[in-house]
């Protein structure tokens, strides 16, 4: 993960900061207001393995102001968080039996709507195991369709099926597909009206 801030005055490592508000969501923190309480009520011993420093003079572990916990969380990059964690789950993942079948998706993220904005939509790839191994962000003025391959650059797809929605039947994607050496199982209906009638044939009529 980059850390985007300035070298002088830096007094928390980057992993710790963004740890605890991992470790605060994971714990059920679901506001920035609820990570800072989290993160001031945990034991040292938790502040330790999440990577915080002990004080010099004091030798407890300083634990950072919310306020330092919302610009960091402002800051960081979003695509690449996600891109690690995706990275460490896909190291642990067991391979199954059979052929490896990852699903791409799109989901709108709940209590992300305010006045201001429309709600957060996100695209997903995961196995059918549950692991989420890669996601992105979808731009407000955008769909998931610009997100497709850049969301599956970073995973290893060599013989893996493929399986999204409609909106993903499209030739890009499928020649994408095949030059990472992917298969890919489309769904065709009827936003495709010469593929649909290609695929029904003849004999289904």
């Amino acid at each position: 993960m980059p850390d985007p801030r300035a070298r002088r005055g830096i007094r928390h490592p980057w992993t710790a900061l963004l740890t605890a508000a991992a470790a605060a969501v994971l714990s059920g923190a679901a506001s920035i207001t609820a990570i800072g309480e989290w993160v001031a009520d945990a034991p040292q011993r938790v502040l330790s393995r999440i990577g915080f420093r002990p004080d010099p003079l004091t030798g407890l572990l300083r634990v950072p102001h919310p306020t330092t916990l919302r610009l960091v969380l402002a800051a960081a990059d979003g695509d690449a968080l996600d891109r690690a964690v995706g990275l460490f789950l896909a190291e642990r993942q067991k391979p199954g039996p059979g052929r490896r079948v990852i699903a791409v998706d799109g989901k709108t993220l709940r209590g992300s709507r305010t006045a201001k904005r429309p709600a957060v939509a996100l695209i997903a790839a995961m196995p059918h195991t549950g692991q989420v191994l890669a996601q992105r962000q979808i731009d407000d003025k955008s769909n998931e369709t610009p997100a497709f391959a850049p969301l599956l650059d970073g995973i290893d797809l060599t013989g893996a099926v493929i399986t999204a929605d409609a909106l993903h039947s499209q030739h890009d994607h499928a020649s994408y597909l095949r030059e990472r050496g992917a298969h890919h199982l489309a769904v065709v209906k009827g936003n495709h009206p010469a593929l649909y009638e290609r695929v029904r044939g003849p004999a289904v009529r």
